[in-house]
């Protein structure tokens, strides 16, 4: 039998949860060695169980367990066959077509170079996305706030290409990650947003490292920092690079990372551009991810058997495909059981989740300490743009010096740090009235109502009770596509999704709750959802519903 016994070298240095100097060859690193026991037998081969020992640490205080579920119905059986037959009937098509007219690709003065156009995903691109991309990359021509202005759009030649009719579709919006309804051209953002141009213009047109830092850079940073109630934070000028070009910052070729399967594709370049070991885990499955993590320790290194620098486990807050919130209590567990690092992205549930709209950690009550990084965009409920990364000071020291988004990337732009600076002070109340607070009160009035009244309806509809990301299951791709066209017409822009951005039964409505719609723009966009839904044949849900009027 194996026996552990938990290392407590960094008994002091995480009693308050901060995150000493994550750099690769940093010596006060874990060695996961010492996990390790003297005594080893013949039952570890036979496949006993491992038995640990937990030392004492901190608790947090942690809300309901009822957060934490998560059900999923599952695909039924004949639809999942019909899904599969349509995907089928598509590209033998396309592959009939093609074996008489092979297409006309062939690239000229691209010698050396890597194909552009191969392989199946060029395939699926012509034969298949072509024929319903008019419900994709939509231009708008207004703010996109809780109403949209859509450009319509005509194909002459069958999907080939997308031309401007000239007209515009004003609809209700329900796909844009407005969820405090800060995107808006009126109001004090707006305002500063304009005075910040105006002083000191559009762009430093320099990194941080070199002449790109300026004033309001530094109060965003202190900022951010109080919002979280962490030690220190830095801001970047993109979300996707925020993910991309700090990671390979933290991890090297010697680091173990666990990636849940749901992570967005910026989490996963960011870790592949690493070089770290990457094992993907059971979305929210904390037994999965306890047995991988577990394994890893005694295993180390698959090649030279050494034991990992650091382990690190990545997840994200809300994930935006699924609406499913994190196990952030099990996730602490894990760390706490193992010593294990936290990365959690929180692009879509900081400002979206908890009583002060802080997100993950405010939502289940739990110290932000205890969390090593906290990721972020601006791009979702602060109406802007940019990211940041928030933590210890020795995390964020080391990132200012290391980080390719500090050394090669252009500074946020003034206007839009402006932006982030005013709408965070009214979520944090600083403004001093409560129009903080009554936005993050009415998104979650909003979600609740709004995913009561689908699943009424007989919707197959995923993620958590609280999440305003509302995934509305359809499965087939040709129902997708009507489901989006149908409600264009009807005055209400959502967001289709299906393979391969989901598995191929998973395709899905995605609608997204804002605090600035009305209780007549969530009727509005539910009598159309569920007409709609009548006419596709898409209320797929065998589960017994609540007859009880949904009071908003």
């Amino acid at each position: 039998m194996v026996a552990f016994t938990e290392v407590s070298q960094q008994a002091e240095s995480e009693k308050n949860g901060k995150f000493h100097n994550i750099s690769p060859c940093n010596e006060k690193n874990v060695d996961y060695s010492q996990k390790r026991t003297v005594e080893e037998s013949d039952d570890h081969q036979n496949g006993h169980a491992v038995h640990l020992q937990e030392g004492p640490h901190k608790t947090s205080t942690l809300k309901s367990s009822k957060k934490r579920t998560h059900n999923v119905e599952e695909c039924p059986l004949l639809v999942a066959f019909y899904t599969f037959l349509s995907y089928g009937v598509l590209l033998l098509v396309g592959y009939i077509k093609e074996f008489f007219y092979p297409p006309s690709n062939k690239e000229k003065n691209r010698e050396d170079y890597v194909p552009l156009y191969i392989g199946f995903e060029s395939f699926y691109t012509r034969n298949v996305y072509r024929r319903i991309q008019d419900c994709w990359a939509r231009p708008i021509c207004s703010v996109p706030g809780a109403e949209i202005e859509l450009l319509d759009r005509y194909s002459p030649d069958y999907g080939w290409t997308m031309k401007l009719s000239g007209t515009t579709t004003k609809c209700i919006n329900a796909g844009s990650y407005n969820y405090l309804g800060f995107a808006e051209n009126v109001g004090p953002c707006h305002d500063d947003a304009e005075k910040a141009t105006q002083e000191v213009g559009f762009t430093t047109s320099s990194p941080h490292l070199e002449l790109g830092t300026m004033q309001c850079h530094l109060e965003l940073n202190d900022l951010v920092a109080k919002f979280l109630g962490v030690e220190d934070a830095l801001t970047f000028g993109m979300g996707f690079a925020t993910n991309v070009l700090n990671l390979p910052s933290l991890l090297d070729k010697h680091c173990c990372v666990f990636s849940d399967e749901f992570n967005h594709a910026s989490l996963i370049l960011g870790l592949r551009l690493s070089g770290a070991t990457v094992k993907v885990f059971r979305h929210n499955d904390m037994k999965d991810l306890d047995r991988k993590v577990r394994e890893a320790i005694i295993y180390g290194h698959p090649r030279t058997r050494r034991p990992w620098k650091k382990i690190l486990v990545v997840v994200e807050g809300i994930y935006s495909m699924e609406g499913s919130i994190c196990d952030l209590p099990g996730l602490l567990e894990v760390k706490r059981k193992y010593k294990t690092y936290l990365y959690i992205d929180e692009a879509h549930s900081i400002g979206a989740l908890g009583d002060h709209g802080r997100g993950v950690v405010d939502y289940y009550g739990c110290d932000p300490r205890e969390v090593d990084i906290l990721m972020g965009t601006f791009t979702k409920s602060f109406g802007a743009a940019g990211g940041y990364i928030a933590g210890s000071k020795d995390l964020i020291n080391h990132l200012r010096v290391t980080s390719h988004a500090q050394c090669y990337a252009a500074s946020m732009s003034p206007p839009v740090a402006r932006q982030i600076l005013t709408s965070m002070e009214i979520i944090m109340g600083k403004d001093g009235n409560k129009e903080g607070e009554r936005r993050i009160k009415q998104l979650a009035r909003n979600t609740h109502y709004f995913r009561r009244r689908a699943k009424q309806m007989g919707f197959i509809v995923y993620g958590n009770d609280d999440s305003p990301v509302v995934p509305v299951l359809l499965y087939l791709p040709a129902v997708t596509a009507g489901f989006v066209r149908e409600l264009t017409k009807r005055g209400v822009a959502g967001v289709g999704v299906g393979f391969p951005a989901t598995k191929i039964t998973g395709g899905r409505m995605r609608f997204c709750l804002s605090a600035a719609h009305t209780k007549e723009m969530l009727d509005k966009i539910l009598k159309e959802v569920e007409e709609v839904g009548e006419l596709c044949s898409s209320k797929y849900s065998s589960r017994p519903t609540d007859p009880t009027p949904v009071v908003w």
